[in-house]
């Protein structure tokens, strides 16, 4: 929201208190307290009718320092709240000089100027990231009375700013006006499904607006230098969060908000859905299920969108029995091949489901102010929306979705959650601006508990498509609807590279677009990108996404990349569990792994498969593509060719290929089956070391189906002696030497060949030399 009419003027209407001058600064028992005036004061007489704002600082984490900037305190806050991890503040240190108080935290230094002229000052070490100057934090008043709460941060020169959620605009966020405020927009638009009020710089720290409702942000747009963002009311809190890498901290941020659940393993295999608007049933869902097994095409997850139940009763969370009479018995017989089960859900409930008249008698649907239940026929004729402040609510809704698990179901697609009204009443008594935003967090969290509930902890995955803050608890995620073509292919992976700098480990995308139907072209390089993807799912709209649908050429492409994934799963169940434990992306933008290149600080069409495997998908029906290798040594996974990195690169590949590189001084895991994603990945585990350098050191980590890590290999290099040590499963594995020539001998394991050595099951500790020629 903008304020100002250019540099000098102000707009009509509105009236800025910033923060001029600073009046005391106390320590209390959470850090300091500070009280700026927004008028200096000359003397006692202007001390009346006066303006002051009262600035809290305190810590709840080393490196994260929180900012609360209040006009007015007397207002009640009906909720709902961000669920933040609250620290004892135990590491917090204030030093006090006579021109500055200071607090420290971790890494990161805050200096409150005690003079004339107000500022704030945010320090790692001695360089100063960013700060909030004379009148940046302020108390705003328009002509109707409304008020406003605003700060600037500076950005410096070259400082780039990314994140704010799926965005699908420019990558970069700077120039641009970003709303929070959750939309059904698609991905052809400013509008996003996950709204998320985090970002993170080129500098190396976060900013994170502890608002669940709407956050108003001018990022270098009203003006150039600063980062701006608004609420309505009479208090604003922030966190600025020091890394000082990017992956620090994003860790620090989602030690702060929740670190995302690790899903299941089998959930990294192939998707295939009935399409949204198609005819369909068992013989239908059986088709697509037995034409991809004779085509020897590995598929995972089968999953029934919203018309499994039937049209204007979503949701009643019945088969519809017109075409899916035995649905306990259908869904044994797909279970019985090996599939899991996913369903289709949202939280609304149109007036002919049975369960309409539940909740409108029991109180589970949102109300209008006067106690009639809410409702619209926008998407089912006169549906309600269930009340998840509710706790019966959420135990009835529970209920339902406990009962589909018993009958064979694995995970639920929970769609929508956008459209929520401000001119409502919760049950709660929350603040309906606050729940529009903050009502997908309990949609999802109850849906997520219930699979995890009855099937296990690290078995609960969900298949979202809305969010906030602190949504990344509940993966999966995906991008929402799309267009069938390559510029919506595009868009998409922006969206997804933003979201995994917003904080979200696990992001997939509907292969091929949702609206329309693509060309066989397109559709093939959708499959590279979508299968070099988190998640993997075949989805579209009025038509079905089966490959052979497409062309013969179609299956082979789907058939080739789900097998590499499937293959590659011992290195990208690793990937999965740092997502889980340190809050990093498994597409990560090419700035979060080589923050010290430019180059990578504005690339969006290539990205980084945990922190081994560089992808950059093919956006043209000819094959061109152009790429940039940051410096080092890659290797072409598929071709075995090895390059100098430090350029742009320009090829043209068919549709069983594209850029797909091996960093230098990589351990890459790959497994012994390409079929299914849940298997052993440990037992006969194939480890290559590319490129490793003279001098440097390199390990890989092999998990368990339910995550914990089996197996440890480490390598070193010192001239033409690589040291390996391996600590775990006792399992047979081998380890092929890569880009660094052929092996002159091996010392305490078996050489199988010239760039090869194996090592045999038995001791759970093994160590080895390896010398090159």
């Amino acid at each position: 929201m903008k304020f100002t009419d250019g540099l000098w003027l102000v707009r009509d209407g509105i009236n800025i208190n910033g923060a001029v001058q600073n009046y005391v600064v106390e320590k209390t028992a959470e850090g300091l307290t500070a009280v700026t005036q927004t008028t200096p004061i000359t003397g006692r007489a202007a001390t009346l009718n006066s303006t002051l704002l009262t600035v809290k600082f305190h810590s709840p984490l080393p490196g994260v320092v929180g900012v609360k900037i209040i006009h007015n305190d007397g207002v009640v806050d009906h909720g709902p709240a961000f669920e933040l991890t609250k620290g004892t503040g135990d590491h917090v240190q204030i030093e006090e000089t006579g021109t500055q108080t200071v607090l420290i935290s971790g890494g990161l230094r805050v200096v409150i100027n005690k003079g004339t002229h107000w500022s704030v000052d945010f320090y790692r070490g001695d360089e100063r990231i960013t700060g909030s100057g004379f009148k940046s934090m302020a108390y705003i008043t328009d002509q109707d009375g409304n008020t406003f709460m605003r700060e600037e941060l500076d950005l410096g020169v070259g400082e780039f700013v990314y994140g704010l959620g799926e965005r699908f605009t420019a990558f970069v966020k700077n120039g641009q006006v970003v709303d929070i405020w959750n939309k059904d927009g698609g991905t052809s638009s400013e509008q996003a499904y996950k709204n998320i009020p985090f970002y993170v710089t080129s500098k190396g720290y976060g900013v994170f607006v502890n608002h669940p409702e709407l956050v108003s942000y001018e990022i270098a747009s009203e003006k150039v230098k600063k980062a701006q963002f608004s609420v309505a009311g009479q208090s604003l809190e922030y966190f600025v969060i020091e890394g000082p890498s990017i992956k620090e901290v994003i860790t620090k941020y989602t030690s702060l908000t929740g670190k995302p659940a690790l899903p299941p393993a089998w959930t990294f295999g192939l998707w295939l859905t009935t399409s949204f608007t198609t005819d369909y049933d068992e013989a239908t869902v059986n088709s697509f299920v037995e034409g991809m097994a004779e085509r020897d095409l590995p598929l995972h997850v089968f999953h029934f969108d919203c018309f499994w139940m039937r049209e204007y009763q979503w949701t009643d969370f019945q088969w519809d029995p017109r075409v899916f009479p035995d649905p306990v018995g259908m869904l044994k017989r797909l279970k019985e091949k090996g599939l899991k089960i996913c369903v289709w859900i949202n939280s609304y409930i149109g007036q002919r489901s049975p369960l309409f008249e539940e909740g409108k008698k029991n109180g589970y649907l949102i109300k209008k102010a006067n106690g009639d239940v809410y409702q619209t026929d926008l998407w089912q004729a006169g549906m309600g929306l269930v009340d998840f402040t509710n706790p019966a609510a959420c135990e009835w809704y529970a209920g339902y979705l406990r009962d589909l698990v018993d009958m064979g179901v694995d995970s639920f697609k929970t769609d929508f959650g956008e459209r929520i009204p401000t001119d409502v009443v919760y049950f709660d008594g929350s603040d309906p601006q606050k729940m529009h935003n903050y009502y997908t967090q309990l949609y999802n969290k109850v849906v997520f508990e219930v699979l995890e509930e009855k099937l296990g902890k690290n078995e609960a995955a969900v298949f979202a498509r809305s969010a906030t803050a602190g949504g990344q608890q509940f993966p999966v995620h995906w991008g929402g609807d799309c267009y069938a073509d390559y510029e919506s292919m595009a868009e998409s992976l922006r969206g997804g590279l933003s979201l995994g700098l917003s904080g979200f480990g696990f992001w997939s995308h509907d292969i091929g677009g949702f609206e329309n139907t693509a060309p066989a072209h397109v559709f093939k390089r959708w499959l590279a990108f979508g299968l070099l993807s988190s998640h993997s799912r075949l989805h579209g709209s009025t038509s079905y996404r089966v490959p052979w649908a497409y062309d013969d050429e179609a299956v082979d492409v789907t058939r080739f990349f789900t097998k590499l994934k499937c293959s590659l799963m011992p290195y990208l169940y690793d990937v999965a569990g740092q997502a889980h434990e340190q809050g990093w992306a498994s597409m990560r933008a090419m700035v979060m792994e080589f923050p010290e290149d430019p180059t990578c600080e504005i690339l969006d069409r290539q990205y980084m498969l945990g922190d081994s495997l560089l992808v950059a998908p093919i956006f043209q029906e000819n094959g061109e593509v152009k790429y940039y290798l940051p410096a080092g040594r890659w290797t072409h996974l598929l071709r075995g060719e090895t390059v100098q990195g430090g350029s742009w690169r320009k090829e043209t590949h068919d549709f069983f290929s594209l850029p797909l590189f091996v960093r230098q001084n990589s351990l890459l895991a790959t497994g012994s089956v390409d079929t299914r994603p849940d298997y052993d990945f440990a037992d006969g585990v194939k480890f290559g070391l590319y490129s490793l350098e003279d001098g440097a050191a390199t390990a890989a980590t092999v998990r368990d189906i339910k995550g914990a890590p089996e197996l440890t290999v480490k390598a070193e290099r010192k001239g033409s002696t690589i040291s390996v040590t391996a600590e775990g499963s006792g399992k047979p594995f081998t380890l092929a030497v890569k880009d660094l020539g052929a092996i002159a001998s091996v010392d305490g394991a078996e050489q199988a060949d010239e760039a090869t050595v194996r090592v045999n099951a038995g001791a759970k500790s093994v160590s080895f030399t390896i010398t090159l020629k």
